[in-house]
C-alpha cells in the first residue's frame, strides 16, 4: 500500500483502521452524514477502533488518505472477473449542484462548477459532468469530475492519460458520438495502444 508522509504527531488511528472505518460507514450507514456515522462509532465500535477522533479530525483523515482509498478500491475492483474483460463503456453524465442565479454565487464550488448543456435534457446546468469508464457490467474503473465547460474528449483523455495503468494494450473502448474527433482517436489508439468503438 502507498503510504503517506507522516507529519505532526504520530496519529492512534492507523491508516488500516480509517479504512476499515471508512468501509463500515458505507456498509452499515449508507449516506448518512459523518457526524452520526462517528457518533454511531465512538458509540458501538471503540472495542474494535478505540482511538476514533472527532468528526472534523475523521474528516480531515479521509480527505488526506484520498490516495489510499482509491488505491484500495482499484485493487478490490481488480480481483472481480469482470475486471479482465476487454470491453470497456465510456459516457458522461452532467451533475447539477444549483439552481438559482443565489446558489451560484454563493456556493462554495463557484471556481470549479460552471455552466453546461445536457443535450438528452435539451436544457443548460450548472454544476460538473461526471466521466466515467466502466466494465459492461457497470462497474466503475475509471472516474471524475470535470467543469462542462471543458471538452468532453480533452477531459477523459486528460484522466486517461493520469491513469493509462488501468487501460490494457488492446482494450476497446466503447463510447458514443460526443467522443468522435481524429485526435481523441488517435491518442486512444496510438498512446494508450486502444481501440474506440463509436458511432
Amino acid at each position: 500500500l502507498p503510504t503517506r508522509p507522516c507529519r505532526g504527531r504520530r496519529q492512534l488511528l492507523t491508516d488500516a483502521e480509517l479504512l476499515c472505518l471508512a468501509v463500515a460507514q458505507h456498509l452499515l450507514h449508507g449516506d448518512a452524514s459523518e457526524s452520526r456515522w462517528i457518533r454511531y462509532a465512538r458509540t458501538h465500535l471503540t472495542g474494535m477502533f478505540p482511538h476514533i477522533p472527532q468528526q472534523s479530525g475523521y474528516n480531515k483523515r479521509i480527505r488526506a488518505a484520498a490516495p489510499l482509498v482509491s488505491y484500495t478500491l482499484t485493487v478490490l475492483a481488480k480481483d472481480v472477473p469482470t475486471w479482465n474483460d476487454v470491453l470497456r463503456l465510456l459516457d458522461s453524465t452532467p451533475v447539477p449542484c444549483g439552481q438559482s442565479r443565489e446558489t451560484v454565487k454563493r456556493s462554495n464550488l463557484a471556481g470549479q462548477a460552471g455552466y453546461g448543456y445536457c443535450a438528452s435534457h435539451s436544457r443548460y446546468f450548472w454544476g460538473f459532468r461526471l466521466y466515467l469508464i466502466s466494465t459492461p457490467d457497470g462497474m466503475p474503473v475509471i472516474w471524475g469530475l470535470a467543469n462542462p465547460k471543458i471538452g468532453e474528449r480533452e477531459a477523459i483523455a486528460a484522466m486517461l492519460d493520469a491513469s493509462s495503468d488501468l487501460v490494457c494494450d488492446g482494450q476497446v473502448i466503447l463510447a458514443d458520438k460526443g467522443f468522435a474527433g481524429k485526435q481523441f482517436e488517435a491518442f486512444i489508439t496510438e498512446d494508450l495502444k486502444a481501440h474506440l468503438l463509436r458511432p
